[in-house]
């Protein structure tokens, strides 16, 4: 989910009510706030608190809530997991901190560790290598769902994904349960190889639940077909620097936020992109 803004800067908590409405409506299974999509490390502790507090009383017990809780060190860490967990979140994401890479291991287990031993709510690990900086191996996933009790989920986005899952389920013999993310690039695939589901900012959640409930219904060619229809907008839309600029703007164009602003530094979107993005959502028929 994202954080909507303002023009101004300041927090849209008004949009989060329809953001809310309009996803459960259409048949997700969760709402997963303040990660990458959501420009946590943008915001003041009090907006987080303001963004917490407002789309779980949203979600009104309709769909969990699960809060990105990331933070470089591991005591801040720990703070934003109790707080989100206080404020009624069901779970909390979490990526790796920065470490060296020849400690890896030891240092991002104990990190994980802590935050574990400090809530009671079930933890997201994130393996985004891209946004952490962090390599974590399949033997280390594979070891934070065997000996952390509430680390029995991961958001997988170090492609190749499907193969990673593979790796990770063989080695944790069937933990952690593992949802997919990256737009949903390699969603179909990753099904294919285990996957629960996936969480991530596709900025058209009913088609990942269509591709998601013909799966879970035995129809893998009905997902399939969905999928590949739907590939393009996806890989359109998961563009580098100007991914969350273009998710905004498509669900601003779809009436669900109020203005598709960003949190400086942000890369606006241009005339030329604007047009790429108007032509691809007519030729899918999607607006």
């Amino acid at each position: 989910m994202p954080t909507p803004f303002l023009e101004d800067g300041s927090l849209d908590l008004d949009s989060i009510q329809v953001l809310c409405d309009v996803y459960i409506e259409r048949g997700v299974n969760g709402l997963a706030i303040l990660g990458v999509m959501g420009e946590a490390q943008k915001l003041l502790p009090d907006e987080r608190a303001q963004v917490i507090e407002t789309y779980v009383r949203c979600a009104a017990g309709r769909v969990p809530v699960v809060a990105g809780t990331s933070h470089q060190g591991t005591h801040p860490a720990i703070a934003l997991a109790l707080q989100a967990e206080r404020l009624g979140c069901a779970g909390i994401m979490v990526a790796p901190p920065p470490v060296p890479a020849a400690r890896v291991d030891d240092l991002v287990f104990d990190h994980y560790r802590s935050i574990h031993n400090a809530v009671s709510v079930p933890m997201v690990v994130q393996d985004h290598l891209a946004s952490s900086g962090v390599l974590m191996s399949p033997q280390l996933l594979a070891r934070l769902s065997a000996e952390l009790e509430r680390a029995g989920y991961l958001k997988l986005e170090d492609p190749p994904t499907p193969a990673k899952a593979d790796q990770i389920r063989y080695l944790a013999g069937g933990r952690p349960r593992i949802f997919g993310g990256l737009g949903g690039l390699y969603f179909f695939e990753e099904l294919e190889h285990g996957a629960a589901g996936t969480m991530t900012g596709f900025a058209f959640p009913e088609i990942l639940v269509r591709i998601y409930d013909a799966y879970r219904s035995g129809d893998t060619e009905g997902a399939a077909s969905v999928f590949y229809r739907y590939l393009p907008a996806i890989r359109f839309e998961f563009q580098p620097e100007i991914a969350l600029t273009l998710r905004k703007e498509t669900l601003y164009r779809r009436g669900w936020l109020r203005t598709p602003a960003l949190r400086a530094p942000a890369t606006p979107l241009n005339a030329p992109s604007s047009r790429d993005l108007e032509n691809l959502l007519a030729r899918l028929d999607l607006l």
